[in-house]
């Protein structure tokens, strides 16, 4: 990985007056960022918002807005792109998707990394994030990986009103099942408290589209780690964000601005947040 540095030195601040919000300046393009001052710069909130969720979500996007390439984001990524998804995923509780982009991406368990075992140990997580996968159906093969090798076990997030057997089908294979809905479709603003509720507060959702314009919907989301890839691609792609949308835009700040290679890594919370 080359350089990766603060595109201005600039100091931003929450709008609301939050601390702890700013555009980070850092190591000098002669060197890049070590995953510890990655980890520091995405830190999770500390002060009035510790011990309550944060969800944030981590998508990619080209420059005429495409979430994907040949349906999947890694055409449109970069290595500095998988280092920061390496260092957020070190830093969540659980990284939260939906069933679809599990299947498309290929999702395997998180891995327990020695880079971030000091950090993680002192503040109390395990050894690494548990996956949580959102579904209504539970139409997920459970004899993958994700389910049958996690270090820490799985969660599937449903619905009360989902099939029985595909529910019991997933405690077989190992996976928490979490019910965060009435009927067969999960409530998202629901899976959130119920997430947080077993103690998994440091929310990550990697989408994709459906499932972000969902939180989005909610307004459960905080924060939006967003890289913006210097690629052009045209077609019918999906956005990063997908789904009705909201009454009202909902606004949010600049909380910091990396760049490298054109890549431009950009980190929004909301102003209330």
């Amino acid at each position: 990985m080359r350089s990766l540095f603060p595109v201005t030195d600039l100091t931003t601040t929450n709008p609301a007056g939050a601390p702890g919000d700013e555009v980070r300046t850092g190591p000098s393009a002669d060197r890049e960022w070590s995953l510890d001052e990655l980890a520091g710069a995405y830190a999770y909130p500390v002060g009035p918002k510790a011990g309550a969720p944060w969800l944030r979500a981590n998508m990619v996007s080209t420059l005429d807005g495409a979430a994907q390439h040949d349906g999947r984001s890694q055409g449109i990524s970069c290595a500095a792109d998988m280092r920061i998804f390496g260092t957020l995923r070190g830093l969540a509780d659980v990284v939260i998707a939906g069933a679809e982009t599990v299947r498309l991406e290929g999702y395997r368990p998180a891995r327990a990394r020695e880079a971030f075992a000091a950090r993680r140990a002192g503040a109390g997580q395990g050894p690494a994030a548990a996956v949580a996968v959102v579904t209504g159906s539970l139409d997920l093969d459970f004899s993958l990986p994700l389910f049958t090798e996690p270090v820490v076990p799985t969660l599937v997030v449903t619905g009360a009103g989902a099939p029985a057997d595909r529910i019991e089908a997933a405690r077989k294979a190992g996976a928490e099942v979490v019910i965060a809905g009435e009927g067969a479709r999960v409530d998202p603003a629901r899976a959130v408290r119920e997430l947080a509720d077993r103690g998994l507060t440091r929310q990550l959702t990697e989408g994709g589209p459906r499932l972000l314009g969902q939180f989005v919907a909610a307004g459960v989301l905080d924060e939006l780690c967003l890289t913006v890839s210097p690629m052009l691609t045209a077609g019918g792609a999906q956005r990063i964000a997908g789904g009705p949308g909201v009454a009202v835009p909902e606004r949010f700040f600049l909380a910091s601005l990396l760049e490298e290679a054109g890549f431009l890594f950009t980190r929004y919370r909301r102003t209330d947040s």
